[in-house]
């Protein structure tokens, strides 16, 4: 498709509506995805939500000497040891 045959993008009153347009057209009739660029977003963390976890203290002390020895914080030797429980 040339450059002159590319529709333009519409406008769209809110999100709700330009994602409701995107999940029923194909962006390349819009867009010339050939001269695109890659680009890096350093600064994205991932979601995360807090949550209560109650634990019997003989279990916290032992999970805090664990991450004590490791040199890292007891939150994310919990979140790894999830994370690697998980991929088993």
């Amino acid at each position: 498709m040339t450059k002159q045959a590319r529709k333009a993008v519409p406008t769209f009153a809110n999100e709700a509506a330009e994602r409701a347009y995107w999940e029923s057209h194909d962006s390349s009739s819009h867009l010339d995805w050939s001269t695109a660029k890659l680009s890096a977003l350093p600064n994205l963390k991932p979601t995360t939500k807090t949550i209560s976890l109650r634990l019997p203290q003989h279990l916290l002390e032992s999970i805090k000497v664990a991450a004590n020895a490791r040199d890292v914080p007891y939150q994310s030797l919990i979140k790894v040891w999830l994370q690697e429980k998980l991929h088993q």
